[in-house]
């Protein structure tokens, strides 16, 4: 059997128990006995048994050639001999022990079959829908409409632009004495006033005499009657 038909045969049988970390390693430089080497690892010793009962069905019923098995009294280490191909079923303790990796691992083989990906049913692949279909579309939900109010503020921002420098001849003005013109009115009152006559200015009148003062004596001079 094809080295590579082999290789296939033994990841899907292990693939199909779930087995984990599953590693290939390619061998022909550094022994003539055999080409290929895989490393998997089982959570359990039953499944340890079936992993190894997996590979040995799988290569049967695919015309291969069973060499011997070794180790399924216990279950811990189970080897399974392909001939060209050696096969070690280990529970995550017993591979971290012995480490193979660092025997065998230098020429790692990509695992093509194991990463491809699964088959999509007829019935999962969806249906082309035809475009000119009103019908087919999608619908798409009615946003809500934002109106922008970007004219309002612009003209805020222009009204403001023009009170500036008014702002700016009013704070400039503070601090100095304006002189302002008279009005015509005003001027045609002030003439008025000064061609008015002016008054007479009245003498003082004399003071009252106060109500303890004295009263003035006055005399009287009797003018003697002139005989006819």
């Amino acid at each position: 059997m094809d080295i590579k038909k082999l290789q296939t045969l033994v990841v899907d049988a292990l693939e199909d128990v779930k087995g984990q970390d599953i590693a290939v390693f390619e061998t022909s430089h550094l022994t003539s006995l055999f080409d290929r080497i895989a490393i998997v690892s089982g959570t359990s010793n039953r499944q340890t048994k079936a992993l190894a009962a997996s590979v040995r069905d799988k290569v049967k019923d695919a015309g291969g050639q069973i060499i011997g098995m070794e180790g399924e009294e216990t279950g811990e280490w189970v080897l399974v001999d392909l001939g060209d191909m050696i096969v070690h079923i280990m529970q995550a303790p017993i591979r971290a022990y012995y480490r193979l990796e660092e025997i065998w691992g230098d020429t790692p083989v990509k695992l093509g079959a194991a990463k491809r990906a699964p088959k999509k049913a007829a019935g999962d692949e969806p249906k082309k829908v035809s475009g000119h279909l009103a019908a087919s579309k999608a619908n798409v939900e009615a946003s809500p409409v934002i109106e922008k109010k970007t004219p309002a503020k612009k003209a805020t921002a222009t009204t403001a632009a023009k009170k500036a420098p008014a702002k700016k001849a009013a704070s400039k003005a503070v601090g100095k004495t304006v002189k302002v013109a008279p009005t015509k009115t005003e001027a045609a009152a002030v003439k008025a006033l000064k061609a008015l006559p002016e008054k007479k200015v009245r003498a003082p009148r004399a003071a009252k005499p106060a109500a303890d003062a004295a009263p003035a004596k006055t005399v009287i001079k009797r003018i003697k009657k002139v005989e006819a």
